[in-house]
């Protein structure tokens, strides 16, 4: 008998420079949350399996230093860790700056008549607009993220 096999969990990893800036940016840009991985932190700092300059304070409570995540709100997420189960994103730090073009980038889709107020909701979330397309094919404009990170609002 063939299985159909189940569909994989993902996330997708964004470096970054300051990963808790750009996870409060892209969680306002996609209205998701921010993860709260408190009490997991508690826990491994407790066994001391974690030591504490791996941790910073990140909206009252204590979080990973080098990583952070922002999940969908509906999405499931583990009670014990604060892990989201669904769509993710991840950013964690690097030490050196982006340096090229993204090989890979989100589009944010509100909808044309919605186009000119999402951009300039996320110009005042700290976005910048690169340029503004309009070819046969499609209209949108092209952004970059507070690190230079690019991606699209169609």
């Amino acid at each position: 008998m063939n299985e159909t096999p189940a569909p994989l969990h993902w996330k997708l990893v964004i470096d970054a420079a300051d990963p808790h800036t750009q996870a409060d940016f892209w969680a306002a840009a996609l209205h998701y949350e921010a993860e709260d991985n408190s009490a997991l932190v508690e826990r491994l700092l407790g066994l001391g399996a974690l030591p504490g300059a791996a941790t910073v304070e990140y909206h009252g409570r204590p979080a990973f230093r080098d990583l952070i995540a922002v999940r969908h709100p509906d999405d499931p997420y583990d009670p014990d860790s604060g892990t989201g189960l669904g769509r993710r994103l991840l950013f964690q730090r690097v030490p050196e700056a982006k340096t090229g073009k993204n090989r890979l980038h989100l589009d944010l889709h509100p909808g044309a008549d919605r186009r000119d107020a999402e951009v300039e909701r996320l110009e005042g979330l700290g976005a910048t607009v690169l340029r503004r397309v309009k070819e046969a094919g499609g209209e949108w404009v092209v952004m970059a993220d507070p690190e230079g990170n690019e991606f699209c609002v169609q």
